[in-house]
């Protein structure tokens, strides 16, 4: 077990955190319309318009 503690557990962290840097890093290289944060509010108020709150409401 102490093996386990001492070289996979910091392995696997540093592959977890150079993963996310990838990521995160990877976005500047993508065009600028891609580079911009996904739209939230703006879809479900759309849906909202298109459908009225009936199709939301028989979710719950």
């Amino acid at each position: 077990m102490q093996w386990f503690n001492r070289i996979i557990m910091p392995l696997l962290l540093v592959l977890t955190f150079g993963v996310a840097l990838v990521a995160v890093t990877a976005r500047s290289f993508l065009p600028g319309d891609m580079a911009v944060p996904a739209p939230t509010g703006f879809l479900l108020s759309q849906a909202v318009l298109r459908h009225g709150l009936e199709p939301l409401m028989q979710l719950f």
